[in-house]
C-alpha cells in the first residue's frame, strides 16, 4: 500500500472505534477515533427491573441473542447485584447468539465459551440479523423461548433508531413461525455525541480533505449531520458497511459513497483500493 492512504475516521461507539483504530493501524492505515453514538446505561426504572429478571434467569431461553458488543458488556455488567453462571450457559444448554465478529468477541471477553457462541458463517455477505438466521434457525422448536438482548434510542419516540433494528424484528418473526416465543430486553441506551470544539474541527477537516469516514450505522449518520447543521457533505467520502447505512450517507449528502462487508479484511482492502 502506498503513502497515498487516505486517513480513517472511525465512527463506532468508543469502546468498538478503540479496536478499530488499533486493528486499521495495524495494518498501516492512519485511523482516528470520532464515536457518532454515544453509550451508556439504561435509566429506566421498569427496564432495568426487566434486564434483572432476565439475567437471574438465563436458563430458561433456548437462546439469548445479543444486537451488539454492547448489548454483551451491559448484559454481563459486574456491578449489577443479580450473579450471573457465565460459564453455565453451555451446562445449560443456552446458546448466545451474535450478528457479527465483534459482538462474539464481546461475549468470549464476558467469559462465554466458544462453544456456546452462534454467529454467521465467516464468508457471509454480511454480518446481520439474516445471515445469523441461517446458522441458528434449525435451534428453534415449538415452545422455545428468545431473548433479544437490545439497546434503545434516547432520541424522542426514537426518531433516529437505526434500520437494524427492523432486522431484530425480523428475526423475532421468524423465531415465532417456528412456534418459538420471543422476549426483547433493553440493556443500554444510545445517544448522539456531544463534540469537544477539537472533534467539531476534526468533522470539518474530515469533511473536505479526503478522509474516509467509516459508517457503521445509519443512526450514527442522522447524528453527524445534527451535530454540523450547516456543514456540506459534497466533497466527503463514506465507506459504508450496508446498503442501507449507504443510503443513509447518499441522503446526508455524502458525495462519494462506498460500500463492503463489515469485516475487518474488507474494509482495509476497500481504503487500499481507494489510494
Amino acid at each position: 500500500m502506498g503513502t497515498s492512504a487516505p486517513r480513517v475516521i472511525v465512527t463506532r461507539p468508543a469502546r468498538e472505534a478503540t479496536h478499530w483504530v488499533a486493528q486499521l493501524g495495524a495494518h498501516g492505515i492512519q485511523a482516528v477515533a470520532l464515536p457518532l453514538i454515544a453509550i451508556g446505561p439504561c435509566t429506566d426504572t421498569a427496564m432495568q427491573q426487566a434486564l434483572d429478571a432476565a439475567r437471574a434467569n438465563i436458563g430458561t431461553y433456548r437462546a439469548l441473542m445479543f444486537v451488539s458488543g454492547n448489548a454483551v458488556v451491559h448484559f454481563f455488567e459486574q456491578k449489577r447485584p443479580v450473579a450471573l453462571d457465565i460459564h453455565g450457559l453451555a451446562a445449560i444448554k443456552t446458546r448466545a447468539w451474535a450478528p457479527g465478529p465483534g459482538t462474539a468477541r464481546a461475549l468470549e471477553q464476558a467469559g462465554v465459551p466458544r462453544s456456546a457462541i452462534d454467529g454467521p458463517a465467516p464468508d457471509a455477505p454480511q454480518f446481520d440479523s439474516e445471515a445469523l438466521w441461517q446458522q441458528v434457525g434449525p435451534q428453534v422448536q415449538p415452545g422455545d423461548r428468545v431473548l433479544i438482548v437490545r439497546g434503545r434510542s434516547a432520541t424522542p419516540q426514537g426518531a433516529h433508531e437505526s434500520p437494524q433494528g427492523n432486522g431484530r424484528e425480523w428475526l423475532a418473526q421468524q423465531i415465532e413461525a417456528r412456534g418459538g416465543q420471543v422476549e426483547f430486553v433493553v440493556a443500554y441506551q444510545r445517544g448522539a455525541p456531544r463534540f469537544t470544539a477539537q472533534e467539531v474541527a476534526l468533522a470539518q477537516q474530515a469533511a473536505q480533505d479526503g478522509s474516509v469516514w467509516l459508517l457503521s450505522s445509519s443512526e450514527a449518520v442522522a447524528h453527524l449531520a445534527e451535530a454540523l447543521p450547516g456543514q456540506h457533505w459534497g466533497a466527503a467520502h463514506a465507506l459504508a458497511t450496508h446498503p442501507r447505512i449507504a443510503e443513509a450517507a447518499r441522503a446526508a449528502g455524502f458525495g462519494t459513497v462506498r460500500e463492503c462487508r463489515p469485516a475487518l479484511e474488507d474494509v482495509v482492502a476497500s481504503i487500499e483500493s481507494a489510494a
